[in-house]
């Protein structure tokens, strides 16, 4: 499982963070659970913005399964 979080966080750093950073945000990768969700926090601008469930779903997790077979989902963590 290690590898694929750090598979999971060089496609974070660099496919989704930079997108996210143009927004005045961030992303952060928490883990990955026995189930494949990957967990990640959402920061800055984008913490409490009513567009992140859309960021997630059209992004962070399409991209993520796209280019991660392993990783089933992705969830943010409230915080």
């Amino acid at each position: 499982m290690n590898d694929i979080f750090e598979r999971t966080e060089q496609v974070i750093a660099e496919e989704i963070r930079p997108a996210i950073q143009r927004d005045g945000g961030t992303i952060q990768l928490i883990k990955i659970d026995e189930h494949g969700v990957a967990w990640v926090e959402l920061k800055g601008a984008c913490a409490k913005c009513s567009a992140s469930s859309l960021t997630m779903r059209a992004g962070v997790e399409r991209i993520l399964r796209k280019r991660i077979s392993a990783i089933s989902a992705a969830k943010m963590i409230n915080t």
